[in-house]
């Protein structure tokens, strides 16, 4: 098989176009095993905590919330882009807007295939409030820094990460659970 230059090639041999993504490109098992072997905070933490592992405390911590499995779908797929096409930094991000463009395009295709739904402005902010919550205990807890002044609420226990099988078919087993409900 050849791959195309405008391609990679995923873990599931399917060939992705970053830059011109479709529904048909996007595949769950793909997403669940890129995040479990990426690393949060471009590996600056002082222990292994994947990006899968963010996201299911990122559910985890929605449901304790009291949101519905929609929203908790919602926060497992939220980091779903970065399987394709990395993460910046956020003070990289600011001054890259057209990657923040290609995530974005990218994040909406994951949400509709893999959610099929549209995500309202209040869903989208209650889960960007949980991210941030996660990300100021995860830097706390796996790096000993504090982000902000003061610390957001958490209602979890934030869970350490698995070896990197048992984190992906976590992953996978939520995603088929909420999606049920969608």
């Amino acid at each position: 098989m050849t791959i195309e230059k405008c391609c990679i090639s995923t873990f599931y041999n399917h060939n992705f176009d970053p830059t011109l993504p479709t529904v048909a490109d996007i595949c769950i098992e793909d997403i669940a095993h890129a995040l479990s072997y990426i690393c949060r905070a471009n590996g600056h933490f002082r222990e292994f905590y994947s990006v899968a592992r963010h996201s299911l405390n990122c559910a985890y911590e929605m449901k304790a919330r009291g949101f519905s499995e929609k929203v908790q779908l919602l926060a497992l797929l939220h980091d779903g882009a970065e399987s394709y096409i990395g993460d910046l930094t956020r003070p990289l991000r600011r001054h890259i807007p057209e990657f923040t463009e290609y995530e974005k395009q990218l994040q909406t295709l994951i949400y509709t295939k893999l959610a099929t739904t549209a995500v309202t402005n209040e869903e989208a902010a209650a889960v960007k409030a949980a991210d941030d919550s996660l990300l100021y205990h995860e830097f706390r807890t796996f790096h000993g820094a504090e982000l902000f002044e003061t610390a957001p609420e958490l209602h979890i226990t934030l869970q350490s990460d698995k070896p990197f099988a048992e984190t992906e078919q976590e992953f996978l087993a939520l995603y088929r659970y909420l999606f049920s409900f969608v």
